[in-house]
């Protein structure tokens, strides 16, 4: 039996398709700021005695993928000397991947200033690989250094104001 009994029944199913893809378009779901810096596997060796991971060890994984952006922007050595506010919004759970975010948000004459988001991803079978959730955030600031670990100006080619 035919599905479609004229064009005007077949132009409302296509009608209908269309506007439900545009509603699945338009869904205001929340995307990472900034580039992917760093992705790991959250691990049973890093978990609190709550059995999540543990916000510390979060933390050193947003500490080494601000560093790295820190370095490309420097064009060289960086150290951390502040975080600057952090936020834990959710939990992560063993197996999932942790990526985290960053973008350069200012620079001054020999600092910058990056805000960085952890975003976690369930890979345990059961759950919904596809929804990715925002963990943490945080403003991390870094210096640059010389080799004799002076402040050393960041190149004006990557100053952000």
């Amino acid at each position: 039996m035919n599905k479609f009994k004229g064009v005007s029944k077949f132009l409302r199913y296509i009608s209908n398709i269309i506007h439900e893809n545009e509603n699945l378009m338009s869904t205001n779901k929340p995307t990472p700021k900034g580039e992917l810096l760093l992705r790991t596997l959250a691990m049973p060796a890093d978990t609190n005695a709550n059995g999540d991971i543990f916000g510390g060890w979060i933390m050193s994984q947003m500490d080494i993928a601000g560093g790295i952006l820190a370095k490309e922007t420097a064009l060289g050595r960086t150290v951390t000397v502040a975080v600057d506010g952090m936020t834990f919004h959710k939990p992560v759970s063993v197996g999932d991947a942790v990526c985290v975010y960053g973008e350069v948000i200012k620079t001054g004459k020999t600092s910058m200033k990056i805000h960085l988001e952890v975003w976690a991803k369930p890979l345990i079978k059961g759950h919904d690989f596809n929804n990715s959730y925002l963990v943490t955030e945080g403003m991390f600031i870094y210096v640059s250094i010389d080799d004799d670990k002076k402040p050393k100006p960041i190149p004006a080619e990557h100053a952000v104001n």
